[in-house]
């Protein structure tokens, strides 16, 4: 049998903690919540669940929080947790079959994270992480920001799924401050830190610098293949802000020489040439899209209606615009049998009836 540590680190929480909490303890051997400083009722709501509930002072720094609560964790491997985040009925069961296997001679569990997804919980955008880790391996998170355990030893992959259910405001500018607080104190960023610096500059609107970021870090060809993939895919949407169509192409290009294309990247390539009104090359990087299907287990940030979905209800408006009305439909009755419910689907619908 395979015991787990549940290891959680929560900061006003209040909303999310009970529904993440109902979950864990339906498989956890063992539930470790650590405060960084709630002024709300997170700490109550913790403490009905569990009796190892620890005060950490923040110190702008995640990871240190995160290797406080793996140091509380007693059990043969520890699963990490956000308060928003919720396991259900299906997967805990997997996670049961986990328990009650054999003891494992595996280092690291990748699970799928699930961040958007349908009201019927289908995964809409999604990656594996390292999410459950042996204890004895002595695993310690890295980077102040947008930690992470680098994977080492055997490494698996297990089919369960963790949905980040997120009910509170973004994060505004909270990481974006705290690159800034450790780059005026002399850190140099790694090539992953610089990738999600130059995100955060993205998220905060601020282009020139972004965009500096971001080449930065692809000039520099150290960057792990998926982050200089996405990196291409961020650095397009800020030239089409600044609406430089060409340098934006130019960007998407460029993660070809990197790896086979991916279905993000193709359709946000047939996104700029529809507004420019191009629609054969829209047409042919959809079809493209299409033609692929996501490798989830890359490791990369994956968009699934970017490999059939979002082709599918694009190619209904270039074909309607080229005057091929009879395949606009084709695509548009495949989109709706996809997601009836899109609003996107729902216009189309109304447009076509009329």
């Amino acid at each position: 049998m395979n015991s787990i540590s549940v290891c959680l680190i929560v900061k006003d929480e209040e909303k999310t903690l009970e529904n993440c909490l109902k979950s864990v303890k339906a498989f956890a051997d063992e539930v470790i919540v650590v405060d960084t400083g709630s002024t709300d009722k997170t700490k109550q709501i913790a403490k009905t669940y569990t009796d190892k509930v620890y005060d950490f002072e923040w110190i702008d720094d995640f990871s240190a929080a995160r290797n406080y609560s793996f140091s509380k964790a007693t059990c043969d491997y520890i699963m990490w947790l956000d308060a928003d985040d919720v396991i259900f009925t299906e997967d805990i069961m997997k996670l049961w079959d986990f328990k009650l296997s054999k003891p494992s001679k595996v280092d690291v569990y990748m699970l799928k994270y699930v961040t958007k997804f349908t009201n019927d919980l289908k995964p809409e955008f999604s990656f594996y992480r390292e999410r459950i880790v042996r204890r004895s391996a002595n695993f310690t998170w890295q980077d102040p920001v947008h930690e992470v355990i680098v994977p080492r030893g055997n490494i698996a992959y297990l089919d369960i799924n963790i949905y980040h259910c997120k009910k509170k405001a973004p994060a505004g500018r909270r990481n974006l401050e705290i690159y800034q607080k450790y780059i005026a104190k002399g850190m140099k960023l790694s090539p992953r830190q610089q990738f999600y610096y130059a995100r955060e500059l993205y998220y905060n609107n601020l282009i020139v610098e972004a965009i500096h970021q971001f080449s930065l870090f692809l000039s520099s060809h150290q960057g792990w293949i998926e982050n200089n993939i996405e990196a291409c895919l961020n650095l397009s949407k800020c030239y089409q802000l600044q609406g430089d169509h060409e340098k934006a192409l130019t960007a998407l290009f460029g993660s070809f020489a990197m790896s086979i294309p991916r279905g993000e990247i193709l359709c946000e390539i047939g996104s700029i040439y529809l507004r420019l009104k191009r629609y054969d090359e829209a047409i042919y990087w959809y079809k493209l899209a299409k033609s692929l299907k996501p490798n989830f287990k890359s490791g990369a940030f994956v968009q699934t209606d970017s490999y059939e979905f979002l082709p599918n209800l694009q190619l209904c408006v270039c074909y309607y615009y080229k005057g091929h009305k009879k395949r606009a439909r084709r695509y548009h009755e495949l989109a709706k049998k996809q997601k009836p419910n899109h609003p996107s689907v729902i216009y189309n619908e109304k447009f076509f009836k009329a």
